[in-house]
């Protein structure tokens, strides 16, 4: 008899080593954690073997000698106590209600219902590693209690004591099998490690791949970036976006992608917002309709959430435990390399500026347009004169002093202001400059208001006759600080605008341009350009507790 208990036992081993063999439940076996569906699942397939166990029982005496309590010990161990009490409370209902005023159909029920709390109460309280032999008792203790109950109830009692007396040591000794169980289904998880070790080495494969395209981040060098990433992990298409602009999609769908086109759809808008992984694993309304699984995570910086990296596949159940822990891995190298790529282009950007101010400072061109004007107004006016000189010279030195850190913004409208009142000697009348300023504790690189303000006078004011208006606003919006340009001139062209969004200004013009890539390297957002019925407003926004 215990050699038939364990050749069934045997049969539910070999039909859960199928099970952790096909993916959709081998993807189950090695989670830690389980989402409702999935313990559902696994609720179902041991109430099936714990019933398929009462079916295939050996009977003696009108009582059946089964793996049911096997099942349902294995069961709460491996996967918690609802998964354990469910399969016990389906099984032990449904051992009672095929043989309603059997001798043993009580005792089962009662210890059907008792395994599946025991078993719950192991797996909340017992180390992975001592579950199989806490199995083994508790299967062992449960049979044993069975072998009571049946002594207890039994009418007659010589008929209970002949029944104990016959299947009480198979039945006890069989619980063995829990253990082999438990160690079976923990062999597999212990693939996690494994699977762990083989995404981390493709994740550091990919990293290695691509380290070269981020030394110098472009709409071009993110293609290739999601095509390698593509092409290594088997996806159908991949993307990387900031926090407004998909800036980069390769593989299904890109037709409908152009470079810098504007996020759209709601799970990535989702992720942004949370910071949070989004997976959809078989989406059958995803707005591009041959995609049926993805997985976005989100892209940090500090904690701050920059953008996202988007994996797509067009076959559902594709977002596996693998995959993700991939993804996630990559997700993280991704944003470190793109930190220090921005770190990077923070330090090539200052630099620029610094060059820049220092030509500006010695161009011959700007200097004699001011000394021109300072020599206009010694005989017209000579305290302007001397007020001109002081402002030539205050230009110069803050120029010349120059470095890349963070300055007290009213140290950069000291320097802005020295420049306005030159450029209004020279054009008079033509050129009108307002000021709205609040008064605000921020500090903000240095030289990133003044090219703004050289940029609407130069392309905006000086382009229509008349008289030109420049406005330089400095608003406190509580915990960000918007600063803001906005000229009467002739109005930037919808083109220049998007050349400075995609990236696609020629590497000589450092203006506009240059500014607006500091500003995003710096604050994650760039410059907010806007055409208005007469001139342009430009803004960007700095966060207070920015150092």
């Amino acid at each position: 008899m215990l050699l038939q208990l364990f050749e069934r036992a045997a049969l539910l081993l070999m039909c859960l080593f199928v099970l952790t063999r096909v993916p959709r439940f081998k993807e189950i076996f090695v989670k830690g954690a389980y989402a409702p569906q999935e313990l559902a699942m696994v609720t179902v397939v041991f109430s099936l073997f714990a019933i398929l166990g009462t079916y295939t029982g050996i009977n003696v005496e009108g009582s059946l000698v089964n793996v049911r309590i096997i099942a349902i010990v294995a069961g709460g161990i491996l996967f918690g106590p609802w998964v354990g009490l469910i399969t016990g409370i389906i099984s032990g209902v449904h051992r009672f209600l095929i043989d309603i005023g059997g001798i043993t159909s009580v005792p089962c029920l009662i210890t059907s219902i008792t395994a599946g709390i025991v078993s719950g109460v192991i797996y909340r309280r017992t180390s992975a590693e001592r579950r199989w032999i806490a199995g083994i008792l508790a299967g062992m203790a449960c049979e044993a209690l069975t072998m009571v109950l049946i002594l207890v109830m039994a009418n007659p009692a010589s008929l209970g004591a002949d029944i104990v007396s016959k299947i009480a040591f198979p039945m006890i000794v069989g619980q063995i099998s829990v253990g082999l169980i438990v160690m079976l289904v923990q062999s597999v998880e212990g693939e996690k490690e494994r699977i762990a070790a083989k995404q981390s080495k493709l994740a550091l494969d990919i990293a290695n791949k691509t380290l070269p395209y981020f030394r110098n981040i472009n709409p071009q060098s993110l293609r290739t970036i999601c095509g390698i990433i593509k092409d290594d992990i088997g996806a159908d298409a991949v993307a990387i976006t900031d926090t407004r602009y998909i800036r980069a999609y390769v593989g299904v769908g890109e037709e409908y992608y152009a470079e810098a086109n504007e996020i759209i759809s709601e799970e990535t808008k989702m992720t942004l917002r949370s910071g949070e992984i989004t997976i959809r694993d078989d989406d059958t309304e995803y707005m591009n309709r041959a995609i049926r699984s993805l997985i976005i995570i989100p892209l940090k910086e500090k904690g701050e959430v920059t953008g996202a990296l988007k994996i797509y596949y067009t076959k559902a159940h594709k977002i596996t435990y693998s995959l993700q822990a991939m993804a996630v891995g990559l997700s993280q190298i991704i944003s470190t390399l793109m930190e220090v790529s921005r770190v990077e282009g923070i330090k090539e950007m200052a630099n620029k500026a610094e060059l820049k101010a220092l030509q500006t400072s010695i161009n011959p061109h700007f200097l004699f347009n001011a000394l021109n004007a300072i020599i206009s107004s010694i005989r017209i006016d000579p305290d302007k004169a001397r007020e001109l000189i002081v402002n030539l010279s205050g230009y110069m030195r803050y120029n010349l002093e120059l470095t890349d850190e963070f300055i007290d913004i009213r140290r950069e409208l000291q320097q802005v202001q020295q420049y306005v009142e030159i450029e209004k000697a020279r054009f008079g009348s033509r050129l009108a400059v307002e000021y709205d300023i609040d008064e605000v504790e921020v500090r903000i690189p240095s030289l990133i208001i003044q090219p703004l303000v050289e940029n609407a006078i130069v392309h905006g004011i000086l382009k229509v006759k008349g008289q030109g208006t420049v406005t330089i606003s400095v608003k406190d919006l509580g915990g960000m600080v918007r600063i803001g340009i906005t000229d009467t001139g002739v109005g930037i062209n919808q083109e220049t605008i998007e050349k400075v969004y995609s990236g696609d200004m020629p590497d000589n013009k450092i203006g506009l341009y240059n500014v607006h890539q500091r500003v995003k390297l710096i604050y994650g957002n760039g410059l907010t350009i806007h055409r208005l019925d007469k001139g342009t407003e430009i803004y960007f926004d700095v966060t207070k507790e920015q150092r």
